[in-house]
């Protein structure tokens, strides 16, 4: 089996990379920093000396490097059993005053590379009637939050993408998923300082989306919606 992940060394993504290399996947993964990338590459391979792990450095906001990640993906000429739209940016904010540039940003990391790398991606899928895309989208796709700003409208577009790429590819037996976590082990909160047991770890996200790419063919795992047990953080946690 075979699996496409980007935004891969960190947090959710390298939850990801490790459940589904568990499971026996050959995976290409991308991430920004080149560094990163070399050594989560070298620590796959010696973890999974049977497994084919290819790390490529790609900066998602820029189409021309999604394009050659897709290049190199489509000339290994595997079937693709499952894509996974994880890279992301969280900048807090609200829309009267954030940063000019910041809903550009956002839109080009959390929502454009998704809808651009699925596009290069899914014609593969297609032809071979088969696959399950992943989208990670957030608790912030359901709700406002103070903050939210361009972060949220980036993420209700996300969700909004993947309720309608579900849609298109039912025909073609591809399954479509909407992760949705709250609070999770990731960048984000690497500098927040909170009350213990607050987070959900990231490999409870990525034990699900095992789960659910393990269900039948006539099953599909529309949402994937978990968060914190005490709910969502509150400021006055902080």
């Amino acid at each position: 089996m075979f699996a496409v992940i980007t935004g891969a060394t960190k947090g959710i993504g390298k939850a990801i990379v490790d459940s589904f290399a568990q499971e026996g996947f050959d995976i290409v993964f991308c991430a920004r920093t080149a560094k990163d990338v070399k050594l989560y590459e070298s620590n796959l391979k010696k973890k999974f000396p049977s497994q084919q792990f290819i790390g490529i450095v790609c900066d998602v906001s820029k189409r021309t490097s999604l394009k050659e990640f897709a290049r190199q993906i489509i000339s290994l000429k595997k079937p693709i059993n499952v894509l996974v739209n994880n890279a992301g940016i969280f900048l807090p904010g609200k829309i009267i005053n954030e940063k000019e540039g910041t809903i550009e940003k956002l839109m080009a990391i959390n929502v454009f590379s998704a809808y651009h790398l699925t596009r290069l991606i899914s014609p593969m899928m297609i032809k071979q009637k088969s696959g399950h895309i992943f989208n990670i989208c957030s608790t912030a796709s359901l709700y406002a939050y103070a903050n939210g700003g361009s972060y949220g409208i980036t993420k209700f577009s996300l969700l909004g993408m993947t309720k309608n790429l579900r849609e298109e590819l039912i025909r073609y037996n591809i399954k479509v998923t909407a992760v949705i976590p709250g609070a999770t082990e990731s960048a984000s909160w690497e500098n927040v300082k909170l009350v213990a047991n607050r987070i959900m770890p990231a490999t409870d996200i990525a034990s699900m989306m095992v789960a659910s790419f393990k269900t039948s063919k006539q099953t599909v795992v529309e949402e994937i919606y978990m968060r914190p047990m005490k709910k969502d953080i509150s400021e006055e946690e902080f």
